[in-house]
């Protein structure tokens, strides 16, 4: 097995955090407001908070595997470590399979973004331009190290959650207290399918969890980071929430594309309007640069595991990244965004994700009952076994939405990836 040890651990709580904010936070906050409204109503805030405790499950078992197997590779080292090769690798797969997916739909809808306010790059070629010149720019960043990869999410991380800042702090300003916490008891049935459609809302802390091996002192970093940014995610949610529906009342259900904007034109005017739409643009930038940070080391995980070809795990001998394999995602996810093919696969995003996390959470528990330990004290699970199956419970309720078709296309991708392990077995052994 190759090793990591050319990476540099530069990744404390901060940095960490602000990865964990940048991809949870992504355009569908200024989208989703409505949606929600359209199911609960003025009970909307209830919906927030099932996910947040759902979320809080899960991340609790995500703290204390990544506070166990300090690797580079995330939640695929998690179940490697814990259940050994063949599933680590399977859980892999579902996972680069969902994150590539979901950035190359981001990036389509970020460069249709730019087309608008840039008529020249509008048709075919200047959209193909748009996402070519994206992938390279974050390529040639995160190459020349982790830590410029960081700061750029840093920067924009900040410069997306101010036209939310803006909207919080006007509605804390302009609307009465009454109007802000004016709110309902939900119907149960209606607050499950709400909540179904907002947990995603709340996912891809696992995207930033994927440079473990350059993460400092991941035995205390990733607990601290994860739980701050999962209060810091929720607090942001519900305010904006609370705001939104403050402002446009009932009509808030009704504002299905931009309930956001129209929110803040209500509140400050035009300009606030257009303020907040450029927000959501620099929002599709921040995920698409935190996937181009993180997602590569699954490459690399595979690489240095010896699935794929060692050449795949090279770390730049003047970086110290991974750069082979951020070349790599970066080329596919632009060519899956210039296709557009993958639009009709985007559900498998949802399911592959919600899959990977049910390894990871069994993967905890195994992890704590061996003992796993590569950094320092780990950060142990409260409860034992019964916390990760609260949240196998909850995983499960949320698959069960799922269809046959979208797990038949699931299971599909999983024999291949099976014969693909079995190809390479060979040489894992030589």
């Amino acid at each position: 097995m190759l090793t990591e040890s050319g990476l540099k651990r530069e990744l404390g709580v901060r940095r960490l955090a602000a990865a964990i904010v940048n991809v949870t936070i992504g355009a569908g906050i200024f989208v989703l407001p409505a949606t929600v409204a359209a199911g609960l109503g003025t009970a909307a805030p209830f919906a927030y908070l099932v996910c947040t405790l759902a979320m809080a499950l899960v991340v609790t078992c995500f703290a204390a595997a990544g506070s166990r197997v300090s690797h580079t590779g995330g939640l695929y080292a998690y179940i490697e470590v814990a259940f050994g090769p063949f599933l680590g690798f399977l859980g892999g797969v579902l996972f680069w399979l969902a994150t590539i997916i979901a950035v190359a739909s981001v990036a389509s809808a970020f460069a249709d973004s730019i087309g608008l306010v840039w008529p020249l790059v509008s048709g075919n070629a200047g959209r193909a331009a748009v996402v070519i010149v994206l992938f390279s720019g974050l390529a040639f960043i995160n190459v020349r190290g982790v830590k410029p990869g960081a700061q750029l999410i840093e920067i924009v991380t900040i410069a997306k959650l101010a036209p939310l800042a803006l909207l919080i702090l006007a509605g804390l300003w302009l609307l009465p207290l009454r109007e802000l916490t004016d709110t309902t008891v939900p119907d149960l049935s209606a607050l499950g399918r709400t909540s179904v459609t907002l947990i995603f809302a709340f996912t891809g802390i696992e995207v930033a969890l994927l440079p473990g091996g350059e993460i400092r002192d991941p035995h205390r970093t990733v607990p601290r980071a994860v739980f701050l940014a999962l209060v810091v995610t929720t607090v942001i949610y519900l305010v904006i929430q609370a705001v939104a529906q403050a402002a446009l009342g009932t009509e808030l259900g009704a504002f299905k594309t931009a309930p956001l904007a129209e929110t803040a034109a209500r509140l400050l005017g035009p300009w606030a309007r257009t303020f907040v739409l450029a927000g959501a643009t620099i929002s599709m930038f921040g995920y698409i640069s935190g996937d181009v940070l993180g997602t590569p080391r699954v490459i690399f995980a595979f690489a240095r595991d010896g699935i794929l070809p060692a050449r795949v795990a090279a770390i730049h001998p003047r970086f110290h990244t991974p750069w082979i394999a951020v070349l790599i995602h970066a080329v596919l996810a632009a060519a899956m965004a210039i296709s557009s093919t993958f639009n009709r696969l985007a559900i498998i995003s949802n399911v592959a994700t919600l899959s990977v996390y049910l390894l990871c959470v069994a993967a905890a528990y195994q992890l704590e009952r061996r003992n796993v330990q590569t950094a320092g004290t780990p950060f142990a699970l409260p409860g034992g076994v019964i916390l990760p199956v609260l949240a196998a419970a909850v995983l499960l309720w949320l698959l069960s939405s799922a269809t046959a078709r979208e797990f038949a296309v699931e299971v599909i991708v999983l024999i291949i990836a099976t014969a693909l392990y079995l190809a390479r077995r060979p040489a894992r052994r030589g």
